[in-house]
C-alpha cells in the first residue's frame, strides 16, 4: 500500500519531495486497524500543485488523488503539504 500511496501522488502531484511513512503499527487495536497494518499512514510532501493552495484544498487534493486506496483499507492519513519554498 506504501507504494500504491507514492505512486499515486507522483502521478496526480509531480511533488518535489514525497516521504510515506506507515504508522500503522502506532494504532494497533484501534479503530480502523487490522491484522497486516496498512492502515495508517503519514505523509510528507511538497508539490508546485499546492502553490496558492489552502490547507483545506490541498487535503482534498490528496484525497482525491488516493480514493482507491482508502476505499481499499487505508484509514488515516495524517499530512503535511506544502508548496515549494514554504517553511
Amino acid at each position: 500500500m506504501k507504494e500504491r500511496i507514492a505512486a499515486e501522488l507522483t502521478r496526480a502531484l509531480a511533488p518535489t519531495r514525497l516521504e510515506v511513512v506507515d504508522e500503522s503499527h502506532l494504532h494497533a487495536g484501534h479503530a480502523g486497524s487490522r491484522p497486516g497494518g496498512e492502515t495508517h499512514f503519514r505523509i510528507h510532501v511538497v508539490a508546485p500543485a499546492f502553490a496558492g493552495k489552502g490547507r483545506i484544498e490541498r487535503h482534498r487534493m490528496i484525497y482525491a488523488a488516493l480514493a482507491r486506496e482508502i476505499a481499499d483499507g487505508v484509514h488515516a492519513l495524517a499530512l503535511n503539504a506544502k508548496a515549494p519554498g514554504e517553511p
